[in-house]
């Protein structure tokens, strides 16, 4: 259940609500044929520790709120963290002195008023975590301290953190559309040095959700942290060859990521995409689904309404049987390509893709020889040919074992025959963030060594 609204989120709640009708209401009497704003106010804490000692403790304040407007299908937006009605007003009228010098475009303007959300449910994405400086620097210490002791090759620690926030937000448009809402979000990260004769490696580990109760303990993060770090000791480099690839799955959400960039509707009406005119067409293998689920309760981006007020929908598949079925379009960029939003202004929510339902080990099993990656280097994409090239490092497989961890390589291929060659998805869930996904296990990828 959600943690009871506090009398300050109450009072941010009303304050940005205020402002927000307020700067619609000055807009349109300014002759603004339309208007939205977005405002938020929050607040936060972020503690830091190194070698057992507190480094830093900083509190956040922040407020801003962003103004755009429209008229003759011109758009003009300016922001503000001045919430006063003065401050208000001058930064309306300095989105309308823009508006009066950007070229017209018959695209711009709101979403339209149909499309707006009705059902503003609770989504469960306030949880405060009322913890005091004392307990919070605590936790960061103890994290640190199990990476630090787990084992003697740990020699040094670049430190653990505890990061705590919690908001209100509110988006308001000329439709008449109005929302607020709070949310959350707290993690708490390690990142440790082993070494082994002259050889040295960094890890780290994290967690992050909107409930601090839910976070992985703190011993736990450090322990892993110190794990990963001892296991990479001794890293080589291994030769060129065509190998297997298996994606853990902290990076394979990365190639999740590669295709949702690609789909969006900014790279395909400006043919800036190997994914144009790919709707309707096969890009992954038949055993694949990927989908958005916007109300997933809790979860890291989950909203009845996109940036634009436009209603989300409970689940939408984006690929189904490995085919792609639509775009990821706002409102600006469906017109642009003469479709529907797709309520996606703001980016996709809460991503889920299938596994054939091996585990790790499984997994590595299967792969038989390969290469196990566990980190990526670099953004070597491009994404108008989809071509890949980013530097990895992780772990040699022979017979379904992990044989030696390995860096300084750089994997490579086109992004239409990596996704093609995808023969399996791990049950070996990584749910942080805005991705839900397994390991992902790839055919004939390019492995540049020594």
């Amino acid at each position: 259940m959600n943690d009871q609204k506090s009398e300050s989120s109450a009072m941010n709640e009303q304050l940005l609500t205020k402002a927000a009708e307020y700067a619609i209401d000055y807009a349109k009497k300014k002759g603004m044929d339309q208007s939205e704003v977005s405002l938020h106010q929050g607040t936060g804490i972020s503690i830091a520790a190194r070698q057992q000692e507190l480094e830093t403790v900083e509190k956040h304040n922040d407020a801003q709120f962003v103004i755009s407007v429209y008229r003759d299908h011109k758009t003009g937006s300016a922001s503000s963290a001045d919430l006063s009605e003065s401050g208000i007003r001058a930064t309306v009228d300095a989105a309308m002195s823009i508006a009066r010098y950007t070229g017209a475009d018959d695209c711009l303007g709101l979403a339209d008023a149909e499309r707006m959300a009705t059902d503003l449910r609770d989504l469960d994405l306030h949880h405060e975590w009322r913890a005091e400086v004392s307990e919070l620097v605590d936790i960061a210490l103890q994290c640190e301290q199990a990476a630090l002791q787990a084992d003697t090759l740990i020699t040094n620690s670049e430190g653990a953190s505890v990061s705590s926030y919690a908001g209100s937000a509110v988006y308001a448009n000329s439709h008449g559309f109005l929302s607020a809402s709070n949310g959350s979000q707290h993690s708490v990260s390690c990142s440790v040095i082993g070494a082994k004769g002259e050889n040295m490696q960094r890890d780290y580990w994290y967690d992050s959700n909107r409930n601090a109760a839910k976070l992985e303990s703190a011993q736990a993060i450090g322990l892993k942290a110190a794990e990963r770090t001892v296991a990479r000791l001794g890293a080589r480099q291994i030769a060129s060859c065509q190998a297997t690839v298996m994606f853990d799955p902290s990076m394979a959400k990365s190639l999740v990521s590669h295709l949702i960039g690609a789909i969006k509707g900014g790279a395909i009406y400006k043919k800036a995409s190997f994914m144009l005119d790919k709707v309707g067409e096969d890009i992954l293998p038949n055993f694949v689904d990927i989908a958005e689920h916007p109300h997933k309760l809790g979860a890291a981006s989950s909203a009845t309404y996109d940036g634009e007020g436009v209603a989300t929908p409970e689940y939408r598949a984006i690929v189904e049987a490995g085919r792609l079925q639509s775009y990821v379009l706002g409102s600006y960029t469906a017109r642009k390509l003469g479709l529907e939003s797709t309520a996606n202004a703001g980016g996709v929510r809460n991503l889920s893709v299938s596994t054939t339902g091996q585990d790790f080990a499984e997994l590595l099993s299967q792969m038989g020889t390969g290469l196990l990656v566990t980190e990526l280097i670099g953004s070597g994409i491009n994404m108008v040919t989809g071509d890949y090239s980013r530097g990895a490092a992780g772990f040699w497989v022979e017979n379904g074992e992990l044989q030696y961890p390995v860096e300084e390589i750089t994997i490579a291929g086109n992004l239409t025959d990596i996704y093609r060659n995808i023969v399996a998805i791990g049950n070996d869930y990584d749910s942080r963030g805005n991705t839900e996904c397994g390991s992902i296990v790839i055919e004939n990828m390019t492995v540049a060594g020594s």
